[in-house]
Order: structure tokens, then C-alpha cells, then sequence
């Protein structure tokens, strides 16, 4: 029954579903009126505006215009059906070609390119955060270009893989920042912070004095730069201690 099918997944056919396979096969029955890409297309709309949680096989086939049941025609299951949203939102990775010719150039333009879907679409942490998903042919895109750009490292394969994978998760723990901040919530921590301070500055003498320099004072820097200074400053590292052995 379909009520089973977001327990009992077939990885298999979700593999088929977001590479393609055997959908050029004739069906019987009427001509289908959407695309698996139409009815992910749907699944992201209510995704962006309310959340992933917020997502259901049968929210989506009233947004088509189909009954639940119709809606298992087109993906398995609600499991599938957030694999091909993520694979649609990501699309074809980025032209790095225009980047520097050098590794940290375009692994840095790879980074920004990957903030910039996460901020657009940031259920999708929730969406491959919390398991081994079926990965469909934009998402392995995305990580064969990273690990391109790594290529003239001469770093080995797995820390090239390690490295592509840091700075992924650099850009996930900054989304998930973003997303657990409000502009009131900060004003509200600040205040009992604040309190809490002017009575325990003997306990806390380092961070007293760093709130007092303006440590979490409200900042227009771009979110992104130093933690990718950062890491990307210790893949160099990396790259010339394996130049020099």
C-alpha cells in the first residue's frame, strides 16, 4: 500500500528515477501529464516557503491536481521524491573553467557556488544530513568538479575527497548558523549574556573581555570569507608538505 512505501524503499528504482533509467520505455495506460522533474518542481516550492518538514506525497499531488495515489505513478515515495528535489535544485555544477587556473580559485568559486544554492534551498541540509541518500547525476557533478579542482594538488586521492568534503561542511554549519539566527533572538541573547557577565566577569575574564571588544557585535562581513580562509589555508598546507616530500 502506498501509506508503506516511504518505509519500504526500493533503492533501486530511486536510483532509476534520478538517473533516468527506463523512462523512454512505452507505459500503458494514458500519456502521464508530469514529469518525475514537474512533480519535484512542486516539492521544492513548498520546501522553500515552508520547510522540508512541511512536505507530503499528498501536498504535492494537490499541488498537481492529482490524488495521492496518482502521485505514486510518478515517484515511489516521499524519500525519492526529496532525492530527485535535491538533485533538480543543485542542476549542472559551476563552470570553474572561468576561475584562475589553480586549485584554491576554483574549489573557492565551487564553495560560493554551493553557499549560494544552500541559502537559497537550506532544507537541504535536512534533505542530506540525515542519511545515506541516492545521489543523482547533478549532485555527483558537483563533487567530480571539486574534485577536479584538486587535481594539480598532488594531494592523494582521499584527502582530495577530504577536502572537497570540509568544504561542503563548512557551508552547511554556516547555513545552519544562519538559519538558527534572528535578528531578535541575537538582541535577546546579547541582553542575559550581558547580565550574566557584569556579575561573573571574575569567572569568565577572557570572554568578558572579548564581548567588550565587539566580539559579537552585529557585522556586515561576508559570512563566508574566513572560515574559507581558513580551510582553504590548510589544504596549502597540505599541498606543500606534499610538494616538498
Amino acid at each position: 500500500m502506498p501509506a508503506n512505501k516511504e518505509n519500504d524503499r526500493d533503492l533501486g528504482a530511486s536510483l532509476a528515477l534520478l538517473w533516468g533509467v527506463g523512462n523512454d520505455r512505452p507505459r500503458r495506460g494514458p500519456k502521464p501529464k508530469f514529469t518525475p522533474v514537474d512533480v519535484a518542481r512542486r516539492g521544492i516550492e513548498i520546501a522553500d516557503r515552508e520547510g522540508l518538514e512541511a512536505l507530503s506525497m499528498q501536498r504535492v499531488a494537490e499541488a498537481l491536481g492529482l490524488t495521492t495515489m496518482a502521485l505514486y505513478r510518478y515517484v515511489p515515495g516521499k524519500p525519492d521524491l526529496i532525492d530527485l528535489m535535491v538533485d533538480t535544485v543543485l542542476s549542472d555544477p559551476p563552470d570553474l573553467g572561468r576561475a584562475p587556473d589553480d586549485w584554491r580559485p576554483r574549489l573557492e568559486a565551487w564553495a560560493r557556488a554551493c553557499w549560494d544554492v544552500y541559502r537559497a534551498h537550506p532544507w537541504i541540509l535536512t534533505a542530506t544530513g540525515l542519511r545515506r541518500q541516492a545521489m543523482g547525476p547533478h549532485q555527483v557533478a558537483w563533487l567530480d568538479t571539486a574534485l577536479a579542482a584538486l587535481e594539480p594538488t598532488g594531494l592523494s586521492a582521499r584527502r582530495r575527497h577530504d577536502a572537497a568534503i570540509l568544504v561542503l561542511s563548512l557551508v552547511r554549519n554556516l547555513t545552519q548558523e544562519a538559519l538558527d539566527t534572528t535578528e531578535e533572538g541575537n538582541a535577546e541573547w546579547d541582553r542575559l549574556t550581558a547580565d550574566q557577565l557584569t556579575r561573573h566577569a571574575d569567572r569568565f575574564p577572557a570572554l568578558t573581555r572579548a564581548v567588550a571588544e565587539g566580539a559579537f557585535a552585529p557585522t556586515d562581513e561576508d559570512p563566508l570569507a574566513f572560515g574559507l580562509t581558513c580551510v582553504l589555508d590548510g589544504i596549502q598546507g597540505l599541498v606543500d608538505s606534499a610538494a616538498r616530500s
